[in-house]
Order: structure tokens, then sequence, then C-alpha cells
């Protein structure tokens, strides 16, 4: 059985990270919610040892499986463009006050960006700049190889400065 105070810690580290990487693939916040506190009770029966040392991917590619697997069983399709609805959190910085509004259609822009490459460059581009996920936690949660990831965020991003308008500016710092 796993320590309380270990699920309690990974609950509050990941269930927001969770949830919004959920919503993206379901397009529901309920069901992103459902499928995130799916993944936190198999979590809790799982061996603390057994996943303590890969706790992101884990948890990453459970609630990644899960979310999947609703989508399967839905009868209807659900609208893609509803991925979009979440915005990750931006970590706080000490900016100009002029500075928000420009950062927030920056952001804006590079959201729409994202949305034109095909599902799994967003999945992938997702895991890696908004969760931060390094390139073989990435590829433990999406079955596929590090060097494979990498390849993906490459032709992501290149897909990207060729789409963006010219008075746009983004990093892409591995």
């Amino acid at each position: 059985m796993s320590d309380p105070g270990w699920i309690h810690a990974a609950v509050e580290r990941y269930e927001r990270p969770l949830v919004a990487f959920a919503h993206r693939h379901l397009g529901d916040v309920e069901a992103a919610r459902d499928v995130v506190q799916d993944a936190f009770l198999r979590l809790c029966a799982q061996d603390q040892a057994a996943v303590a040392d890969h706790l992101a991917e884990w948890l990453f590619t459970v609630c990644r499986n899960l979310a999947l697997d609703r989508l399967r069983r839905r009868t209807h399709e659900v609208a893609m463009d509803a991925q979009d609805s979440v915005i990750a959190e931006l970590p706080t910085s000490a900016s100009p006050p002029s500075q928000p509004l420009e950062a927030a259609e920056a952001q804006a822009s590079l959201l729409a960006l994202l949305a034109t490459l095909p599902p799994r460059q967003q999945e992938i581009v997702r895991l890696r700049f908004q969760q931060g996920l390094s390139y073989k936690q990435i590829a433990a949660v999406t079955s596929l190889s590090a060097t494979n990831v990498g390849f993906l965020i490459h032709t992501a991003i290149r897909a990207l400065h060729q789409r963006a308008p010219a008075d746009l500016e983004f990093s892409h710092a591995h």
C-alpha cells in the first residue's frame, strides 16, 4: 500500500496539469476530472516503490490511456476545437504592466498556430512545453521512442516558425 502523504503530494503536484491534459483529449472538463480521479485511484493501488522514480510518466500514461478509452466508448464525435479552451497557466513573472496584454495576444496566436499541427505533434509539444516533460518521459507516455519524440518536436517547431506571422516571437528551448 502506498503512503497517503505521498499520494497527497502527487495529487497536489499533478492534478491540475493532468486535468488540462485530459481535457485536451476529451473536450469536457468534467470527463477530464473523472479520468484524473480514476488515474489517482489507480495510483493508490500501486506500490509506491514501483512508480516513484517515474511518477510523471506513469500518471500521464494512465491518464492518456483512460482518456482514449473514454473517447473510444463515446458514440459521437467530440469537437476538437474545444482543446484550446483551457490555457495552461503561465508562470508568474515580474514584467512591466504594459506586457500582459501583448503576452496574452502572443499566446493566443501561438495556440491558434499549435491547433494547425497534426494531433500527435500537438500532444507532444504540449507535453514538452506546457507540462515540462522530458523527451524520455514523453516517449513513455506516448509509446514512442525518445528519438521519434525529438523528431516530432523539431518538425512541429519548424512548422510553427514557418506558419508564424513575422511579428510573433517565441522561443523553443529544449
